[in-house]
């Protein structure tokens, strides 16, 4: 009856040859509403004035909660496999989303 019920409740998850090759980010910003969270990663490049969005995740607060505890997981278990991961500290960035309007 278990095997059945697993059975059931499996997800096949399809990747295609485009996703699978990833996007390259090394910055993220994340904004919150009360009923959604926004991740945008950003690939910046040193010395270049404009960087683009290269992908946009909106997650409910509910999936960001449970993406941070399976982040945090993941980083916890790297650490433990290669040692600590360093955390450089970096002057901040200055961020310009574009023009904005005047009324």
């Amino acid at each position: 009856m278990a095997d059945e019920n697993q059975k059931q409740k499996q997800i096949n998850i399809e990747l295609d040859e485009k996703m699978a090759e990833g996007t390259y980010s090394n910055l993220a910003i994340i904004n919150h509403s009360v009923s959604e969270f926004v991740v945008d990663f950003i690939s910046l490049m040193p010395g270049a004035p404009k960087a683009k969005v290269k992908s946009r995740i909106i997650l409910t607060p509910q999936h960001a909660k449970k993406f941070l505890k399976a982040l945090n997981d993941n980083v916890t278990r790297f650490e433990k496999a290669h040692g600590p991961i360093k955390d450089y500290e970096q002057p901040p960035i200055p961020l310009n989303f574009g023009p904005t309007g005047e009324a």
